[in-house]
């Protein structure tokens, strides 16, 4: 089951970083991403995702970024999205309780995190708390009252104060600890058979060059990188092909997402073809060829991004 998420971030790297380790799970869809309040609100009411990765402690204070923000959303709708809160700390992390957050996570986000969230989610959407009271029944032939299963809502989470400095480590990893230490009472166990769709297979992406009449289909796992050439681009291929689409590199940036990352104004590069960046020549080199791709100053953040997705998978540095 497909998930769609959205990004609030007021950090450009931050929101890169978090869109990176979202794009490894097949179930999570990116439809959005805004670095303010009111563009984040006009985009959860467009999109009505079924995630919003949220911070609230953003570095631009004017982002007015905030716990406030899920309270608006109750305002316009009548099922809220699930909030994972995304910070550097974890001093909201109790006030986020109150707020009925989803989860919380500190910065960076690591897969390990967002799989256990996914995986909460998931077990959200099929279980439902059941508890068993005494009802008479007629003409039961064993006595006269059996347990009859009655669907109970989940009791709201009782939070005591404490006092004392909640930025410390064990209280902060006790307030966390609640969000997924809250389970249903049941009186009696009770047998539950799950039938498990089958996994509805992937298609990968599939970009149409067209001209005039001529349509070629290219699969966007096979592009290296892009390059701008005036108001067309030149689409390379890890057979060494080289195809000219007539769209310009902004129109490929805008529809082009993970893993592909622009880089300069005349290039954008699939990191899964990066083998090496050499950031005091300012260049990327790709897999398997001689090539080196210049990036820019102003696109610096997109190069520590890749450099920080690369780093979090299966990796050792030496």
């Amino acid at each position: 089951m497909k998930h769609s998420y959205l990004i609030i971030d007021d950090n450009p790297q931050s929101m890169l970083e978090t869109k990176a380790v979202a794009s490894r799970f097949p179930s999570l869809q990116f439809v959005a991403s805004a670095h303010n309040y009111e563009d984040g609100l006009d985009l959860v009411l467009q999109h009505n995702p079924a995630i919003i990765f949220l911070e609230i402690a953003p570095e631009d204070a004017s982002s007015n970024l905030s716990l406030l923000f899920v309270n608006e959303l109750y305002r316009y709708l009548k099922v809220v999205p699930k909030i994972i809160v995304t910070t550097g700390t974890t001093e909201k992390a109790f006030e986020a309780i109150k707020y009925d957050v989803f989860d919380y996570c500190t910065k960076p986000l690591l897969p390990s995190d967002l799989r256990k969230s996914l995986l909460r989610l998931e077990k959200a959407m099929v279980d439902v708390p059941q508890t068993f009271v005494a009802e008479p029944v007629e003409d039961h032939p064993a006595a006269a009252e059996v347990l009859v299963p009655v669907v109970e809502a989940p009791q709201p989470v009782e939070v005591q104060e404490h006092e004392g400095d909640f930025s410390e480590p064990e209280r902060a990893a006790e307030v966390i600890e609640a969000f997924i230490s809250v389970k249903p009472h049941i009186n009696e166990e009770v047998p539950v058979i799950t039938i498990e769709k089958p996994a509805k297979e992937e298609k990968p992406l599939i970009i149409c060059v067209k001209s005039y009449g001529d349509y070629r289909f290219i699969e966007a796992k096979d592009i290296c990188y892009l390059q701008a050439d005036n108001n067309s681009t030149d689409i390379h291929l890890y057979n060494g092909e080289m195809i000219t689409a007539f769209k310009t590199l902004k129109h490929f940036e805008s529809v082009l997402s993970s893993p592909f990352v622009r880089i300069h104004n005349s290039y954008i590069v699939n990191i899964d073809y990066v083998s090496r960046i050499h950031t005091g020549n300012s260049v990327c080199y790709i897999k398997n060829t001689t090539t080196k791709l210049p990036f820019s100053k102003s696109y610096k953040e997109n190069v520590d991004s890749i450099i920080s997705n690369i780093a979090n998978g299966n990796y050792l540095e030496i």
